[in-house]
């Protein structure tokens, strides 16, 4: 089982395939070996893919005293370094997406391209969250933080799920399947990661991104408002908003097609 030492974590990660390295960063409490599923075989035949499990998150480490947002982007360079990558095409998906863009803010040597799928904000004008998911978070409008020991987290996980897919098929068989493999405490870890959340800003340093960047996201996403990825392409520079009809919060499962095609071509064409 691949390891390294990061920061204070021992953090878990894979690599597949050959070329150019492309670093995948999964979204809130997921992990690098569920997470790419749909992508790692079309991906992998054209870059040398990472995937890795966040801190606090699945074969890597939970540290135990809280910790800032920006060592969820060290990480990343951390483990960069440990493979020997100088630079690499970069791609966040959801609270992924929020460490990519640190990511690239703080080390813009470090970024080849950059990719944000149903990408969340940090700071900047509040974007409207949809009810259901706010109640089932806990979150209380300008609240400053929540408390997750009160939040029910199977109750929490069955509201994500449906608001994540549009297809019922999908969205029965995650739910299903959930009941089974995910185990309650395992997502003590995802509670960490939304903490340092809070508090936390990207909006304001946006126009900072200098790695040409593909901003793409489902027309229909519940979890994430479509207009948060208007609001990021229009503050990074040389954005390209792609906006899928009908698509949900999970693109990469529901529409892997469309999704892989629009990666490869974005990271392929010379610019």
């Amino acid at each position: 089982m691949p390891t390294v030492k990061v920061g204070d974590i021992n953090m878990y990660y894979e690599v597949h395939g050959q070329g150019g390295a492309l670093i995948l960063i999964p979204g809130a409490g997921a992990n690098g070996r569920t997470s790419w599923f749909r992508q790692l075989s079309a991906f992998k035949k054209h870059y040398r893919v990472v995937t890795f499990d966040p801190r606090s998150v699945g074969k890597s480490s939970r540290p135990k005293e809280p910790y800032r947002f920006r060592a969820l982007a060290d990480d990343v360079v951390g483990l960069m370094d440990h493979l020997a990558i100088k630079k690499a095409n970069v791609l966040g998906q959801s609270m992924g997406g929020l460490v990519a863009q640190e990511l690239a803010i703080d080390y813009p040597d470090r970024v080849l391209k950059l990719v944000l799928v149903s990408s969340s904000l940090a700071g900047g004008p509040t974007i409207p969250t949809n009810p259901a998911l706010a109640e089932a978070m806990g979150y209380a409008e300008g609240a400053t933080e929540i408390d997750f020991s009160k939040v029910d987290t199977r109750k929490t996980m069955k509201v994500v799920i449906g608001m994540s897919f549009n297809k019922r098929l999908y969205r029965i068989a995650m739910q299903f399947m959930s009941r089974f493999f995910v185990k309650l405490e395992e997502l003590d870890g995802m509670w960490d990661q939304l903490r340092a959340v809070f508090g936390h800003n990207t909006f304001d340093r946006l126009h900072l991104i200098k790695a040409r960047t593909l901003v793409i996201a489902g027309a229909e996403d519940r979890i994430v408002p479509p207009h948060t990825s208007e609001v990021l392409a229009g503050k990074i520079p040389n954005a390209r908003l792609i906006m899928v009809k009908g698509g949900s919060h999970v693109l990469t499962v529901e529409m892997t097609s469309r999704f892989n095609r629009e990666v490869l071509d974005f990271l392929s064409h010379v610019a």
